[in-house]
């Protein structure tokens, strides 16, 4: 992020959203009406195109073209993680934190949040937009949901989440999506292990990128032009882990990971047999953890 500019990835991010959302109602993977307030003007029309039934294909194939595999990943990303979500919702948690929440708006297309405390942190340039944006769409913000103003580099989360009411002794479902390749591993040290002394029952999905993508130990369709375009966006990637290393790296954080999978595997989750055809962002993975026992899965 340069300056005081809200984040270009948050940008596509709903951008990717808005396009899964421009299809027909029977076939989208999920509906974000609100993802098309925070594009620019240029992303607002492609995302408009997309919902012409003749030009849509044109405008996902451009994109693809453009991005290989970001839309297909974000997309069966966003899915898996509203289904987990969903699930700890299920399991009496009520506290939901979303960590580096970009233009995230699960708090208000999921019915199944409208019982629970939210509290979404990002930097304040981010959440001054989303702020701003959400003001012109809807009524008024529910009194559940806290913005929560940090940077992770510079601020202690304990501190920030404590003076916004969150209550380490409850459990909670933390939401760390494209964020962890941002940060140091102090910095993501400090976060699992704050999440560790929440709770029992408390969750974690998060986000990663294998790290021989950084290191070019492992070759990846587009990886080198990928990390050259985040670093002149001034967002340069910076931290990964190896997935035979996931499972022992969060233990030693206090956590027991229940679910790794790479982009290849979640939009086969989701896409099927069409996922065969969906190339690029294998080394973009979204796992879960939990404080407690080890699982039996």
């Amino acid at each position: 992020m340069k300056g005081f500019q809200p984040s270009r990835t948050a940008e596509y991010m709903a951008f990717f959203r808005a396009l899964e959302s421009a299809r027909p109602a029977p076939r989208r993977l999920f509906n974000d009406p609100f993802a098309p307030h925070f594009l620019s003007r240029f992303l607002r029309s492609a995302a408009a195109l997309a919902r012409v039934p003749v030009f849509a294909p044109v405008v996902n194939a451009y994109t693809d073209f453009r991005l290989p595999g970001a839309r297909t990943s974000a997309i069966a990303r966003t899915k898996l993680i509203d289904d987990l979500l969903i699930d700890a919702l299920q399991q009496e948690i009520s506290q939901v934190v979303i960590l580096g929440s970009g233009f995230d708006c699960r708090a208000y297309r999921l019915p199944q949040l409208d019982g629970a405390t939210v509290f979404e942190v990002d930097h304040p340039a981010t959440l001054a937009i989303k702020l701003a944006r959400l003001h012109q769409l809807v009524s008024r913000i529910p009194e559940q949901v806290h913005h929560v103003q940090i940077d992770f580099m510079r601020q202690p989360l304990p501190d920030v989440l404590a003076q916004a009411g969150f209550q380490t002794s409850r459990a909670a479902v933390f939401l760390w999506e494209g964020v962890t390749q941002y940060l140091t591993r102090e910095a993501i040290d400090s976060v699992l292990h704050f999440v560790a002394g929440c709770g029992r029952g408390t969750r974690i999905i998060f986000t990663y990128v294998h790290s021989g993508m950084l290191d070019g130990s492992v070759s990846f369709n587009a990886a080198k032009s990928l990390l050259d375009s985040f670093a002149k966006l001034g967002e340069p990637w910076v931290f990964g882990l190896r997935p035979e290393q996931i499972s022992e790296f969060v233990r030693a954080r206090g956590l027991h990971l229940d679910r790794d999978l790479a982009a290849c595997e979640y939009r086969e989750l989701y896409f099927g047999n069409a996922a065969k055809r969906m190339k690029g962002y294998e080394f973009y993975h979204a796992a879960m953890a939990h404080v407690g026992r080890a699982s039996n899965h």
